[in-house]
This record gives C-alpha cells, structure tokens and sequence, in this order.
C-alpha cells in the first residue's frame, strides 16, 4: 500500500548569525525565531512523513510547549518520526523537498542535506530530492522576513 503525504513549515527571521537547513548550519546575517532548531526542511519533512502515515503532525509528537524539545536538534526529531514509521510498517519510497528563501543562498550545500536526510531516513540518495529557490523578493520571504519549505514524500507499507 502506497501512501502520500505533504509537509509545510515556515520561520520568521529573528537577530542571530545562522540558520539550519536540512540538519546543515549555514552562516547568515540571522537566526530563525523556533522552539527547536527551527530547520523548516526537517520540519516539513517530518510532517510529510507523519501525515503520509496517519499519524499526526511534528506538533502532536513534539510540542514546542515541552521543554525537552527547547533547542534541540531536527535531525533527531526525524530520526524519531523515521521510528514511528517503522513501528507501523512503513518505508519511505522518495522524498522530494523545496526550501524558499530569498537568503541565504542553498545551492552549495544541498548536496549535504541530501546525504543527511538519506542517512536519517535510511535510504539511498537517489530517493531524496532537494531544491532551493526564492521568491523573487514577493511577499514576506521575498522581503527577507522569513524561509519556509515543503516536502512531499511517498512511503510504503510492509514489502508490497
């Protein structure tokens, strides 16, 4: 059994000297106001993830109202929406992931994110797409106000 899921999120910029993106830390004139890391990519990812399989959103698993999750690193909040799936007998197929932003500037460092988000998700590189773009200056991120990004993914249950 296929199943489909979408994954949206977005951060305001906020006073700070870098972002992270796909679990890499990118050096930038600002930080992004979060309870967690704030990486848009993993947090969109993670909700692709969760709503392909039923099972929520990143918010119901982990509430940035809980303490525990102040600061933390969104690769381990992937990691352990990879092992939900896993207890429900689901494998990811492929994903494929959009980050907007006007800055900073993402090409150089896709690549590593798409070794992270296979290594996490414990699949190939030729199951992950990544692709950065921006708004061409419209709107809130076109303003540089914020970054936000999408993530659609394809999983599967069992061994179909």
């Amino acid at each position: 059994m296929f199943r489909i899921g979408h994954g949206f999120d977005v951060h305001a910029f906020e006073p700070g000297d870098y972002v992270t993106i796909g679990g890499v830390r990118i050096a930038h004139t600002q930080g992004v106001k979060a309870h967690s890391d704030g990486d848009v990519l993993l947090h969109a990812l993670c909700d692709a993830l969760l709503g392909a399989a039923a099972l929520g959103d990143i918010g119901r698993h982990f509430p940035d109202t809980d303490p525990r999750y102040a600061g933390i690193d969104s690769r381990v909040l992937l990691q352990r929406v990879m092992e939900l799936l896993q207890e429900h007998d689901y494998r990811v197929v492929n994903v494929d992931a959009t980050v907007i932003a006007q800055a900073p500037r993402l090409a150089a460092y896709v690549p590593t994110m798409c070794v992270y988000i296979a290594n996490d998700l414990g699949i190939t590189l030729e199951q992950v797409n990544v692709k950065a773009t921006t708004y061409e200056r419209l709107g809130p991120v076109g303003r540089g106000e914020g970054l936000t990004a999408h993530a659609v993914v394809l999983i599967e249950r069992g061994d179909t």
